[in-house]
């Protein structure tokens, strides 16, 4: 029997774009002969993966799975959304994000973690699945929030079936009062961080250089105004409390009243739980954020196939 190498295997999974698992059992089963590996992959309807690679997939779906005080989200896109009414597209998104908790949310590890009762990992069993439905699928991110002491929040929104939909938040409270007391509350601001997008948790937890770059743009908007200095450092603080207020989770306006902090809002739970309620982490996914997708001249396309 062939020596089936990792440079084989690495060779063979460029040329052909599957797993590496399925990789390594096609040249098993060729004795090492890449070509045959290919058509080998091919008949197992597994190679034709690869034309499909370089569609745009930017619908799909986001998946939840979550514990007592760990959870975890995952998307994983498809070409159309009539995908994501699939049942058998579903169960993969869901199982994956079960196994993405497994992995602690990091992504690199859950490609090729063990996708259960297949023989597979994750990324091979995804190729799988663009052989059986027929679109460019792939899985795009993960992540996951833990707490040692507290419970870690979730919501999912435009839920087309439990733990899948369109956006997937999360927030990690770290506190030992109630636990369903802090389900509750944890529930109220994953909502809220699914509608308002905050960037960062605390003033402090925001990207240095975003922040400069922001302050730069306001005084330069401010010195166009033509006022002495002291009036335009004080126009940029002012500004500056504005841009806190859209992209700074503890200094937003809670969505469920509309008129209080956020912050105000752990106080008085702090308050009513008789112990510290601290917010140790936020994750959101919504569903083909920063994907550039095509825009179809349908016109154009018809016009071409006539000719």
């Amino acid at each position: 029997m062939a020596d089936i190498t990792a440079a084989l295997v690495k060779e063979l999974r460029e040329k052909t774009g599957v797993g590496m698992m399925d990789c390594k059992k096609a040249l098993g089963e060729t004795s090492g002969d890449i070509e045959a590996a290919v058509d080998w992959l091919r008949k197992q309807g597994l190679a034709a993966a690869t034309k499909k690679a370089g569609r745009v997939a930017s619908e799909g779906l986001v998946g939840l799975s979550a514990s007592e005080n760990s959870a975890a989200l995952v998307e994983v896109n498809s070409e159309t959304d009539f995908v994501s009414r699939n049942e058998d597209f579903q169960a993969v998104v869901r199982e994956t994000a079960s196994v993405a908790l497994a992995c602690g949310g990091d992504i690199e590890k859950l490609r090729v973690a063990d996708y259960p009762e297949t023989g597979r990992d994750v990324d091979s069993e995804i190729k799988q699945l663009v052989s059986t439905i027929g679109e460019n699928i792939n899985l795009r991110r993960s992540a996951a929030l833990s707490v040692d002491k507290g419970v870690v929040a979730s919501y999912i929104h435009a839920a087309t079936a439990p733990g899948l939909g369109r956006i997937g938040a999360l927030v990690a409270l770290r506190s030992e009062g109630d636990g369903d007391a802090l389900r509750n509350l944890g529930h109220q601001l994953a909502m809220h961080i699914a509608a308002a997008n905050p960037q960062a948790v605390s003033v402090a937890d925001l990207d240095s250089k975003e922040l400069e770059r922001e302050r730069k743009v306001l005084r330069e908007q401010a010195e166009g105004s033509g006022k002495p200095p002291e009036i335009v450092e004080k126009m940029v603080e002012g500004r500056l409390r504005k841009y806190y207020e859209e992209v700074v989770l503890l200094n937003q306006t809670f969505i469920i009243d509309g008129e209080t902090k956020i912050s105000s809002i752990l106080e008085q739970a702090a308050k009513d739980l008789g112990t510290a309620v601290e917010i140790t982490g936020i994750q959101r996914f919504a569903l083909g954020e920063g994907i550039e997708r095509e825009e179809t001249d349908f016109a154009s396309e018809v016009a071409a196939q006539l000719k």
